[in-house]
């Protein structure tokens, strides 16, 4: 046994590896710099993270069982175990992700996860140079990438949909339009329709529980801000229902 370890070959890292890694940032992040300008929820920070989480799982899978396969003399395959991880990741990351009215929380956590098991996994398989470099890049996008988001152009010329739905007689209508018109969104058009009643959860002074009438205002939006952030603010206006948004051409996807 002494001897079969002492003839083991190492595993492969180095340089190469390394720069294999630098290019899946590079190129993950160009594509999250793209989704950002779009004003998508998963954006610059979560597609580099799981850009780069993806290629340190094939660059375990391609060199970190070297020390351990021989022909005719152990037959396995560890990088199984590679995938099991990826898939048992994936599924905690989605414990992680939810959606408030159509407002996405958690993507970039449940892709952080995703990176930290895989530098786990690299320090298990002997690759620590790798593992080092992937916790490096992890702290450049948590730290760096917040403020180069809020230096992209996002692109004024997406026209997103909004419906927001409230309690009628209220004068709610009015504080939506001046959210919307303060963070810097240009409105192209506007329409109302009663859209159905809902029961009070609390009944009136007069101790009465009568059905009350809601509205749905959809408005079109344009403008270099957020949606995601614009959509996010509505949902905390008071009396507001729900708040729906989305691109207006959606097979752009």
């Amino acid at each position: 046994m002494n001897s079969f370890l002492a003839t083991s070959p190492p595993n492969i890292e180095g340089w190469l590896q390394i720069s294999e890694l630098g290019v899946a940032f590079l190129l993950s992040m160009m594509i999250g710099v793209e989704r950002e300008i779009r004003q998508k929820s998963a954006g610059l920070r979560t597609h580099t993270l799981v850009g780069v989480g993806a290629a340190l799982f094939m660059l375990i899978s391609k060199y970190g069982f070297n020390d351990v396969l021989r022909p005719g003399l152990v037959e396995l395959d560890p990088s199984r175990m590679a995938a099991q991880i990826v898939s048992g990741v994936g599924f905690l990351g989605a414990g992680l992700i939810f959606v408030r009215r159509d407002s996405v929380r958690g993507l970039t956590t449940a892709a952080a996860v995703w990176v930290t098991a895989a530098v786990g996994a690299a320090c298990g398989a002997g690759l620590p140079i790798l593992a080092c470099a992937a916790t490096v890049i992890y702290f450049i996008v948590a730290v760096t990438f917040p403020a180069l988001t809020n230096r992209l152009p996002h692109a004024s010329t997406v026209m997103s949909v909004i419906r927001v739905r409230y309690p009628e007689g209220q004068g709610i209508l009015r504080d939506v339009l001046r959210l919307a018109t303060t963070r810097g969104f240009t409105l192209s058009e506007i329409s109302t329709e009663s859209d159905g009643y809902r029961r009070p959860q609390h009944a009136s002074a007069d101790g009465s529980n009568n059905e009350v009438a809601m509205v749905s205002v959809t408005l079109q939006v344009r403008g270099r801000a957020l949606v995601n952030d614009l959509v996010a603010a509505l949902t905390e206006l008071k009396g507001v229902d729900a708040v729906l948004a989305d691109d207006v051409d959606s097979n752009a996807e």
